[in-house]
């Protein structure tokens, strides 16, 4: 007796998954597209509002298109803040904060994750519940302690600070990335007489460079945004940081939200610029990391 195969609906199944995967895709890209044009109408609106007349904005309201190519907004913001100051206080202290964190965070993260420190789980979780701690509970400290290393109103006690914080987070993650390093290519680089830093420079950190690019853009961007601390460590306009010159243009009674709308313009602009440099390096430390 004969039996006759056919390999018809195994092909009409598979045609079927990808259909079906098709459509999946397709309702994703779709609410990917609008969550991004959800998020990008405040932006919208500040670019509207940032070319208008504070006459213009408060007879036409918010939504209404300019009726004149209005720039004195700009130029108050940029004069009466002393925007250039401003953003090079913001690029000295993230920039900073941003190379010493990860230096830091790459020193004890070795230290933790492959020369395997006794209690090394106790001590990562305490870094990781000191990166959780609200900076509110930790502002009257900070200030204090400031104040008596004469520190205070100076960007290095800016820079201590947010090393430390940024780098209790980046040693939480190196440390559980250099926990599952391979150890046969540690016991090699020791029986060619490597010592331990020509180890950690040699053969740790070229293997973990996408994850060490990822923490300084991160680094350098949530530094940038920081506005509590610098408010409150910064109270000389030559001191000052971008986010705290933009808070200055919000009076108690009075707000000018076309000057306003220019000066956050202006401050994005900087923020904008640097993750359009360096978003290839984000992007190809993230899929590094999603193929290890």
């Amino acid at each position: 007796m004969a039996i006759t195969l056919t390999t018809r609906p195994p092909v009409a199944r598979r045609a079927g998954d990808r259909h079906r995967r098709g459509v999946g895709r397709w309702i994703v890209l779709v609410a990917v597209g609008v969550a991004a044009l959800a998020m990008l109408v405040p932006f919208a609106f500040m670019l509207l509002n940032a070319f208008k007349s504070p006459g213009d904005y408060s007879t036409n309201g918010p939504l209404s298109w300019p009726s004149e190519f209005y720039t004195t907004g700009l130029r108050t913001y940029w004069e009466q803040v002393d925007f250039p100051v401003k953003l090079w206080n913001s690029v000295l202290i993230s920039g900073s904060v941003a190379v010493l964190a990860v230096v830091v965070s790459l020193l004890s993260a070795y230290a933790l994750g492959i020369g395997r420190v006794r209690g090394r789980l106790w001590i990562i979780g305490l870094f990781l519940l000191a990166n959780m701690l609200p900076q509110e509970a930790l502002i009257y400290p900070l200030y204090h302690f400031a104040k008596q290393a004469g520190l205070y109103n100076t960007r290095l006690a800016v820079i201590i600070i947010f090393t430390v914080i940024q780098a209790a987070f980046g040693t939480y993650l190196l440390a559980s990335v250099l926990g599952t390093f391979p150890r046969t290519l540690l016991e090699a680089a020791a029986l060619d007489g490597a010592g331990r830093w020509r180890i950690l420079w040699r053969v740790v950190l070229p293997n973990i460079r996408p994850t060490i690019s990822v923490l300084l853009v991160f680094f350098f961007i949530w530094t940038w945004n920081e506005f509590l601390i610098p408010l409150v460590m910064l109270i000389d306009n030559q001191t000052q940081t971008v986010p705290v010159a933009l808070a200055s243009l919000q009076g108690d009674r009075l707000m000018d939200a076309p000057t306003t709308n220019a000066g956050a313009l202006i401050s994005l602009l900087p923020a904008i610029l640097f993750f359009l440099i360096f978003q290839r390096t984000l992007s190809r430390g993230i899929t590094a990391g999603a193929d290890k």
